[in-house]
């Protein structure tokens, strides 16, 4: 609880306007697309650096959590407030400070949209490559928070390849700069990787220093259709290994496709059973030759049909189709439980063969889709909350989901994080060990333990 004279004080740094506690607030503010839910005291819009200090201070002063939060959109509660006490919430930080052309970089606040970002840097000829499927609606900061993915990984990588330096305040209250503007820095520990995918529990994001490249001249997109997702997955393997890495590389299987049909109207075969959505980009010369391999390569692995966007209104409604699956499952029960795991690529059609097995035995339907280039699926237990036994039914696959994927090498999230969802699990990847140290990295940070209590670490083991 916040005290109300820490409320009063609140007021003084950022002004009243900035200060809220009406139920609409608490609400909108208490839950993110994890759809988990938990009421703060109060949330807080500050507007500078000094701010955010003079906040961190008065809540170590106080005893009272504060909760990092960007727009809401993460998957996993990092942004829920578990424990009350004050959501801060970044959206005021909503400037692109720089784009500096001579040294392809970009400084941002976290409050920038990703997709506002991409449009800025692509009007002057660069390109900000990780792509997110949120990323009309989420931020930088989160991204940052998070170490967002995207579908652009398989050949890009993930947000963390681009950070090259922060602006952060501690929870202690000091502000610093971590990491270069450059290309090259090995200058003590590596304080912006660490805090990158820290999921708010480390520090607080008040600036950014992105890494961007060229835009590429030109691409292309293509879909193809398999009648079962071991030939798919099998077609993904045998592209990358015509030494072509795709830009994107995406996967979807038979109950994605029916939802997506459904959905949007599309015109797909009827025999479906997985789907590729693939897509090159660099100079017109390389496109064209990829192209060209990759349908030949398509056609080897059985295809049912394969087709090239003839322009990019063509591409975009393709685009649309990937990007409402998420939404499209929910044709076939009301409530998900959605895990972002990944596998090496080459185990994939054993991943698969795994998933219609506890389908077979729990008899909940999960759908998957995904970045089939980097073998990060997303699986999702369909499921009704509020049907007897369900919830415990999906809870029974998700452990023996997580125990399979461990087996096979692979990790319990790709992209989404662990916040509260993924917490009670992370000791089947981490050792003992390994969670002690990163307690102390915590503690070395945090001594009073007021950011984003309750999230990363579990409370029991599994």
């Amino acid at each position: 609880m916040i005290p109300g004279h820490a409320l009063k004080t609140l007021s003084e740094i950022v002004g009243p306007a900035h200060v809220k506690t009406a139920e609409t607030f608490m609400l909108e503010y208490g839950a993110d697309a994890s759809r988990l839910t938990a009421t703060p005291d109060a949330v807080v819009f500050p507007g500078s650096s000094r701010q955010v200090s003079r906040i961190l201070i008065l809540a170590a002063e106080t005893g009272f959590p504060v909760i990092p939060r960007g727009a809401g959109s993460g998957m996993t509660g990092g942004a829920v407030p578990v424990q009350g006490g004050l959501v801060m919430a970044m959206r005021r930080f909503d400037r692109i400070l720089a784009i500096d052309q001579d040294n392809f970089i970009a400084r941002v606040e976290p409050g920038v949209i990703t997709g506002h970002l991409q449009e800025a840097v692509e009007k002057v000829g660069l390109f900000y490559p990780p792509d997110p499927a949120s990323l009309h609606i989420s931020t930088i900061g989160g991204n940052v928070a998070e170490c967002a993915g995207g579908l652009r990984a398989v050949k890009y990588g993930v947000t963390r390849d681009y950070v090259l330096g922060l602006k952060v305040v501690l929870p202690t209250g000091e502000i610093i700069h971590t990491g270069v503007q450059t290309m090259k820095g090995v200058a003590g520990y590596d304080l912006t990787r660490l805090i990158t995918g820290s999921e708010g529990t480390l520090a607080v994001i008040t600036a950014v220093t992105l890494r961007l490249i060229p835009k590429p001249a030109a691409k292309k997109t293509m879909i193809a259709f398999f009648l079962d997702v071991s030939a798919a997955v099998r077609t993904v393997a045998a592209i990358i290994r015509n030494r072509i890495i795709p830009s994107i590389l995406e996967f979807l299987d038979r109950i994605c496709i029916d939802c997506v049909r459904q959905e949007m109207g599309l015109n797909m075969p009827e025999r479906s059973g997985a789907m590729l959505l693939i897509e090159v980009d660099g100079d017109e010369m390389h496109v064209a030759s990829d192209v060209e391999t990759i349908e030949e390569v398509c056609r080897r692995g059985r295809a049912i049909r394969f087709e090239a966007a003839t322009g990019t209104e063509a591409a975009d409604r393709l685009w649309e189709a990937r990007r409402n699956v998420s939404p499209a499952l929910f044709r076939l029960r009301p409530h998900k439980i959605s895990e972002d795991i990944v596998v090496p690529r080459s185990r994939m059609p054993a991943l698969s063969a795994f998933l219609d097995a506890l389908t077979a035995a729990h008899g909940l339907p999960i759908a998957a889709f995904g970045h089939a280039g980097d073998g990060n699926i997303h699986v999702n237990i369909m499921l009704d909350r509020e049907a007897p036994g369900q919830m415990e039914t999906a809870g029974i696959v998700v452990k023996e989901l997580f125990r399979e994927v461990i087996r096979m090498g692979g990790t319990l999230t790709g992209e989404h994080g662990i916040g509260i969802t993924k917490a009670p699990y992370l000791g089947m990847e981490i050792p003992p060990a390994g969670i002690l140290l990163m307690s102390r990295i915590k503690d070395a940070f945090d001594p009073k333990g007021i950011l984003n209590p309750g999230k990363i670490f579990p409370q029991k083991t599994l």
